[in-house]
């Protein structure tokens, strides 16, 4: 699933829209994963492997990415309706297919790359398919510019013209548990695409590159810093919400989730910078509340069991339900057996009566001057 930093597959539309994202996004730090980006890589490299290999499904229990686990919530939830989606593609198991493939547009587009995660020719049709094990922003297979740039890339490529070579139809496919989304194109479509995406590649190299906002800006990480995103935000206060009529509530709420998105993104910086050592004027980081947790889960329970209160009902007691059990007792809880942990930090305001806290390169620094 790697893709070039100047546009791959996820990023296609949103380069295509606005080639002055590319050289915005190379000056953004790296966003770091997260445990849904790292349960996606997993059920990828699960599913990769499994239509490669003759091991058994079950075998696969356990599997790990980063801190990720394949259960078998997983296995029966995303997985085996992933595979039974692919049954429904290729009932008679005809196809030809190749997974988690790299492929590029060669001397057209020097270092723009990505990686597909399964190419198939079935017949005289191409087949160019993408697994989405999110369950949040369902996804269209027609006009589709990740498929799209996927099949132009391939078709250049050496390794995947197998796939390409004289069809009349490509189908992309979009799998998204438990759905499957097709759309069938020609390669003269696929074409059309790619002299779009080269045109927008070459404007993002000029030094005023085109910047435009829309829904392609989701998942852009240069929203912080983006004129296009801040000359909206500005917009927006000006606005007295309360004189707008409907049509005008109307297109305000579609540029709604773009300021949203834009809010969320500019504290993920703020608190990045932070995170790292810098300084944002007037920000800090604080610890977030402490939850209270056993110190020693089986001891917890066998205090609680000899003081008369079943510590299980399916998972043991939280020590706020242990303390309401033992109210009617009379009877406190140990402090020895508790201890309260902060889940970790969050940015705050300085004016924040909360303590900030201090970043492991900033105690260091003290130290070595000590």
């Amino acid at each position: 699933m790697k893709h070039s930093s100047i546009v791959g597959g996820s990023t296609a539309k949103r380069v295509i829209n606005c080639p002055g994202s590319v050289a915005l996004c190379a000056t953004m730090p790296a966003k770091a994963s997260s445990k849904y980006a790292d349960e996606g890589t997993l059920l990828h490299n699960v599913i990769a492997e499994m239509l490669t290999s003759d091991r058994p499904l079950l075998d696969y229990l356990g599997t790990t990415y980063a801190d990720e686990v394949l259960t078998e919530d997983l296995l029966k939830d995303k997985i085996l309706p992933a595979l039974s989606a692919l049954e429904e593609i290729d009932p008679n198991h005809t196809m030809q297919f190749a997974v988690e493939t790299s492929v590029n547009f060669g001397q057209l587009m020097p270092k723009v790359f990505g990686s597909t995660d399964l190419i198939g020719r079935m017949g005289n049709k191409a087949v160019v398919l993408d697994w989405k094990f999110g369950n949040g922003l369902i996804v269209e297979a027609a006009e589709n510019e990740q498929l799209m740039f996927y099949a132009a890339a391939a078709m250049r490529t050496e390794a995947t013209l197998w796939a390409f070579k004289d069809v009349t139809e490509i189908e992309c496919i979009i799998v998204q548990p438990p759905s499957i989304k097709r759309w069938t194109t020609t390669p003269d479509r696929v074409k059309a695409f790619e002299r779009e995406l080269t045109n927008a590649v070459r404007e993002s190299a000029k030094p005023e590159a085109t910047l435009k906002s829309g829904d392609h800006c989701r998942w852009c990480s240069a929203k912080p810093v983006c004129p296009q995103m801040t000359g909206a935000v500005e917009r927006a206060l000006k606005v007295k919400v309360s004189s707008l009529d409907a049509p005008a509530i109307s297109a305000a709420l579609k540029d709604a989730d773009l300021l949203e998105g834009w809010i969320t993104d500019l504290r993920a910086l703020a608190f990045k910078i932070l995170e790292s050592g810098g300084a944002v004027p007037d920000y800090k980081l604080v610890a977030k509340r402490a939850i209270r947790k056993w110190v020693d889960e089986s001891k917890a329970a066998d205090w609680l069991d000899s003081n008369g209160v079943v510590p299980f009902t399916e998972d043991i007691l939280s020590p706020a339900q242990a303390e309401k059990a033992l109210k009617e007792k009379k009877v406190a809880l140990p402090s020895e057996l508790v201890v309260a942990v902060s889940s970790g930090n969050t940015l705050a305001a300085r004016s924040d009566p909360r303590p900030e806290v201090l970043q492991l390169a900033e105690h260091l620094a003290k130290l070595s001057l000590m």
